[in-house]
């Protein structure tokens, strides 16, 4: 008789069976390990941006009762504006003296510092925000009025932890015994910290006054250079997409189009500066340093960027779409407007957003073009002057915080490195939402 149980049972673990359940056990594991460290590095990088960063929103500032002195801002006492423009800010300084030794006078603080260390403790903006105020109203001269200034850096530093009495014992900047009046004056409420607004709308500023530097002209150079490579790559972009996709036969001048772009997209963008710095700048000779010049050397960069989503896009709309829509007498641009582009409409935001978001991060063609290292000090009046002014960008302004040697301007990357993560983490979302508005599942 012939023995017909089975050798192998289905309910029975095989040990190949066994091998390979441990197989996949082991790599869900290691993908856990991988996610795991991604996380917890972006967790160290996100925690060292926030630490460093946040201290930069924070200033010190000196209130101090001033007597504006006709004797020194006014001497022939007629108010005429002409007459008080010829006095510098050099003018302003022992003013700005006498109101720190009365504010010491009036609280009962003695100390042994001379004239120019008094004045060391409040930042050197000080007496042009003075001189700004009187010339603004000529009849306050004469009058005491309360004033809120910058403090000096070093003493920032101080009240932040930067600088101990120690570290500036054989420095020409500060002193043990202006950080021992810093003390006194703390305890009265004459000097406190406040979060600075003129940090996020101000103007970048010399060395010799980092307390006084702003990110808020940079933001703006930012905006309008966002705003050129938003009116021509979107447009271009789209167009060349649909041209390649819908219209174009295929054949080797079309492939060697698709290859020209799929390198573009992969080169660096100091090439594009390059690009930018013979094309623009010395061909066509616009003027440096300009947002208009940035905005055009970051379109070139984003186009292949936005040509490959698109045409992504574009693929993504099922072939029955087309057909029905020619099936009931729609031409090809018919077809392709009102039915193919509205359903690829979200992949074309994401990916235009996407690409702008990366161009907003960029410096290096930046730097090509002269938009690292200039200072602009004022904001621009109207979009013509928003364009065609020499200005920086938001990236350049943290690059050139970053390489300066004083620790206040390291602090100012740090919180300046803060803003532009906000405005890229708000365009990736905007993209995420957008896509999510209008995307359709087939």
């Amino acid at each position: 008789m012939t023995d017909t149980t089975p050798t192998n049972s289905l309910f029975k673990t095989s040990d190949r069976t066994k091998s390979r359940n441990a197989a996949e056990k082991r790599f869900r594991i290691y993908g856990i390990i991988a996610i795991s460290i991604g996380l917890f590095m972006l967790l160290v990088l996100a925690s060292t941006i926030v630490l460093r960063g946040t201290s930069a929103f924070q200033q010190t500032f000196i209130t101090l009762d001033v007597e504006l002195l006709e004797s020194k801002l006014d001497k022939k006492g007629n108010r005429n504006i002409d007459d008080i423009k010829k006095v510098s800010t050099f003018g302003y300084n022992p003013i700005l003296v006498n109101a720190v030794r009365g504010s010491l006078e009036k609280n009962g603080i003695e100390t042994s510092l001379k004239k120019k260390e008094l004045s060391g403790i409040i930042s050197k903006s000080a007496p042009s925000q003075l001189r700004e105020y009187v010339l603004a109203d000529v009849s306050s001269i004469g009058q005491t009025i309360e004033f809120r200034f910058l403090a000096n850096g070093w003493i920032d530093g101080y009240l932040k932890g930067r600088y101990t009495r120690e570290s500036v014992a054989n420095s020409k900047f500060a002193s043990a015994e202006q950080f021992d009046l810093i003390d006194e004056l703390v305890k009265i409420g004459v000097v406190e910290k406040k979060f600075n607004l003129d940090f996020i709308l101000g103007a970048d500023a010399s060395d010799q006054r980092p307390e006084a530097s702003g990110i808020g002209v940079a933001v703006v150079g930012s905006f309008y250079m966002m705003l050129v490579v938003l009116l021509l790559s979107l447009p271009l972009g789209v167009a060349a997409s649909v041209y390649l996709e819908e219209f174009a036969k295929k054949n080797l001048f079309t492939d060697l189009i698709e290859i020209t772009i799929s390198n573009l997209a992969a080169v660096p963008s100091i090439v594009f500066g390059i690009l930018g710095l013979a094309v623009f700048i010395n061909y066509v000779n616009l003027p440096q340093s300009t947002p208009l010049v940035g905005g055009l050397v970051l379109t070139l960069m984003t186009l292949p960027t936005i040509i490959i989503s698109t045409r992504a896009s574009l693929k993504s709309v099922p072939p029955s779409i087309r057909d029905a829509a020619l099936g009931i007498g729609a031409s090809k641009m018919q077809m392709v407007f009102h039915h193919v582009l509205p359903l690829a409409a979200p992949g074309i935001f994401t990916g235009t957003i996407i690409g702008m978001a990366q161009a907003l991060g960029e410096s290096a063609p930046l730097l090509l073009i002269g938009m690292i290292g200039y200072i602009a000090t004022n904001m621009p009046a109207n979009i013509s002057e928003g364009l065609l002014a020499p200005n920086s960008a938001m990236p350049a302004q943290i690059y050139e915080w970053a390489k300066r040697a004083d620790p206040a301007f390291v602090e100012r990357a740090w919180g300046g490195i803060i803003i532009l993560l906000i405005f890229l983490l708000t365009m990736n979302t905007l993209a995420v939402v957008l896509r999510r508005k209008f995307e359709r599942r087939w």
